[in-house]
């Protein structure tokens, strides 16, 4: 069983809030001092689920592991390497900068076309910093596949992928033909923590990195440039309240001017 698992670096969700801040007239949010990135956790989930895919179809076939980012990005590749992926993919160049859901997914189904399509793509289910959970859907509409969100399990069985998926009122089975898209939800269980060694043979291993032009790609298309959503403004809510005592000699002359500074608010 071959299987590509996309991956995302994002800040540390463990970081309080108070530590971040915004950059209104940039519209980003810079990270915290001294926070090191990591691996987006329902990716780490994806990863667990391709490896457990694997061993239960006895142990053969590759799992590559793809992510769209700066040179820091390496790092959560080299966790799914540590994990005990096989090969990593990293798209890595200025032009990828600033994109949206469409332009990332529209790069990486390109790389995955040139890795060559595998019987399952595998995502988590959303990244936990946006929390769009588009990504995996834009890459299966875009390579034409079926896919299937929101997983809590998954098994190979007589050709298919039989899936259990979270649904609000409960879980839903589903049987889909290969290749076919996965998303990964934290209902699937929690991902295996590689040993030093591993951790020590992942760094060693070498990442293939890609460029728009080694996939084909105009600038134009991906980034800032080719995305389909505009942002038009980023900024830290503020919140501000006013309090006022209302002053008279009994309740019920309280009560009344508290009546009539509602109907002045047009609240009553």
């Amino acid at each position: 069983m071959d299987a590509i698992v996309c991956v995302k670096q994002i800040p540390d969700p463990e970081t309080p809030a108070a530590a971040f801040s915004v950059d209104e007239a940039a519209m980003r949010v810079v990270e915290a001092p001294g926070v090191s990135p990591v691996i987006n956790p329902f990716d780490q989930q994806a990863v667990e689920a391709a490896l457990r895919l694997r061993e239960a179809d006895g142990g053969a076939g590759t799992i590559s592991v793809l992510s769209l980012g700066p040179d820091s990005a390496r790092d959560a590749i080299k966790t799914g390497l540590a994990m005990g992926a096989d090969e990593g993919y990293q798209l890595n160049d200025p032009a990828f900068e600033g994109g949206d859901a469409w332009t990332t997914a529209l790069a990486l189904a390109k790389a995955i076309e040139k890795i060559g399509l595998p019987d399952v793509l595998i995502f988590g289910r959303q990244a936990a910093d946006l929390d769009q959970g588009t990504v995996g859907s834009i890459v299966a509409e875009l390579l034409g596949l079926p896919s299937v969100t929101v997983l809590r399990s998954a098994e190979l069985a007589d050709g298919e992928i039989r899936v259990s998926r979270v649904v609000a009122d409960g879980f839903e089975s589903i049987s889909t033909p290969t290749p076919a898209v996965l998303t990964i939800s934290n209902e699937f269980g929690d991902p295996r923590y590689p040993q030093l060694r591993q951790i020590m043979q992942a760094a060693r291993k070498q990442v293939t990195v890609w460029t728009p032009a080694d996939l084909g790609l105009d600038p134009g298309e991906i980034g800032a440039t080719g995305a389909r959503v505009k942002m038009h403004a980023l900024y830290q809510p503020r919140n501000e309240t006013e309090c006022e005592f209302i002053e008279a000699d009994t309740a019920e002359e309280k009560a009344g001017l508290l009546a009539a500074k509602l109907r002045e608010a047009k609240l009553v």
